[in-house]
């Protein structure tokens, strides 16, 4: 079976046919409007089997895969205010596909599905009962599609995953179910990303609402020009870890003070930490960030850590490789793993994820 898998942003359209085997057959990045190079690029390769599609909001409805119809379509466009950049990408994604491959049977994936399993007391807001009943609030989480796939190639009981892209979230999985994360019922919850602030106290932003700063304002503030940006002028990462002005160092900080307490309440969540895992265009390619999460024997009840494979294992874990199996032993317990196979073989795990 081929399967055309399809992750639709705001800014392109990633199309990869992936063959019997799971081999990338081929592959292409399109302007999410230009219907003319789809059918095009869809002539020139195999006719997939079925499509599978990234969607990013699944709401309380959608705690699975689903086969896309047009009530399912219309299930998601209800879903649009809870996730207005990648929603509405999705959903023409959906579209475009359609059309140029007309009855291939699709699938909406959903990156909301993973987190389904949070208990009440990970998933409930302390919100009043009115409110969460009417506007069926709770924490959804994200990132479900790499935390699922990074969780399940670590292979260990109690895992911690860190998608670290643009968008940026953890995820504390026990047993292969996910017990907790950090975003919650939109993608602003949680880590300091690209430009997302985060958590911030509510209170602060009741503060600046009183003090004339507007809806539309505060949206811009805390999903658009905050994070990284707001704090160092820049939201690449690789820019700003070159830099060494005092914005730059502060930034830093900051986002690894978040990062650091967000991995200590996640491991906390599953009772102990046996493996610790990084990906996403930072997890994986900025060392310096890694390293800077100190040592996962402080952690509580660590065994072992998994780090990216360009990345050394941090001080306190004893190492020896070959080829591409790591072996770090802490606290006289040893685990083994293919760190290299962590790695997502077709870029499952852009850094515009949410």
């Amino acid at each position: 079976m081929r399967v055309l898998v399809v992750n639709a942003g705001s800014s392109s359209l990633k199309l990869r046919l992936l063959g019997p085997g799971d081999e990338l057959e081929a592959e292409r990045d399109l302007a999410p409007d230009d219907h003319d190079a789809l059918a095009a690029w869809a002539a020139e390769v195999a006719r997939p089997d079925a499509i599978g599609h990234r969607v990013v909001h699944g709401g309380a409805r959608f705690r699975d895969a689903v086969r896309i119809d047009g009530e399912v379509v219309a299930a998601l466009r209800e879903l649009v205010d809870l996730a207005p950049l990648h929603q509405p990408a999705a959903l023409a994604g959906i579209e475009a596909v359609g059309e140029v491959l007309a009855g291939v049977p699709a699938v909406a994936c959903f990156d909301t599905a993973f987190h389904a399993t949070l208990p009440a007391a990970a998933a409930t807001y302390a919100l009043p009962r009115e409110w969460r009943e009417r506007f069926a609030l709770r924490r959804f989480g994200f990132h479900g599609l790499s935390h699922a796939y990074a969780s399940r190639r670590a292979a260990a009981p109690r895992v911690v995953t860190c998608h670290l892209g643009a968008g940026a979230s953890l995820a504390a999985v026990r047993d292969g179910r996910c017990v907790d994360t950090t975003m919650g019922f939109t993608p602003m919850e949680g880590l300091v990303m690209a430009t997302r602030s985060g958590s911030v106290d509510p209170g602060l932003v009741l503060w600046l609402a009183r003090h004339g700063v507007g809806v539309d304002a505060l949206e811009r503030g805390l999903d658009r020009e905050g994070g990284l940006r707001g704090l160092a002028g820049d939201a690449d990462m690789r820019a700003v870890l070159e830099r060494d002005d005092g914005d730059a160092r502060l930034a830093i900080e900051v986002y690894v003070h978040r990062l650091r307490a967000s991995i200590a309440a996640m491991a906390a969540a599953t009772g102990g930490l046996d493996a610790l895992v990084f990906t996403g265009g930072v997890g994986e390619h900025a060392p310096a960030v890694r390293a800077r999460c100190g040592r996962p024997r402080s952690w509580p009840s660590t065994t072992s850590a998994i780090w990216s494979s360009s990345a050394r294992p941090p001080g306190g874990l004893r190492a020896s490789c070959r080829r591409s199996t790591s072996r770090w032993s802490s606290r006289g317990a040893t685990h083994s793993v293919d760190v290299t196979s962590l790695r997502p073989r077709r870029r499952e795990h852009a850094d515009d994820f949410a």
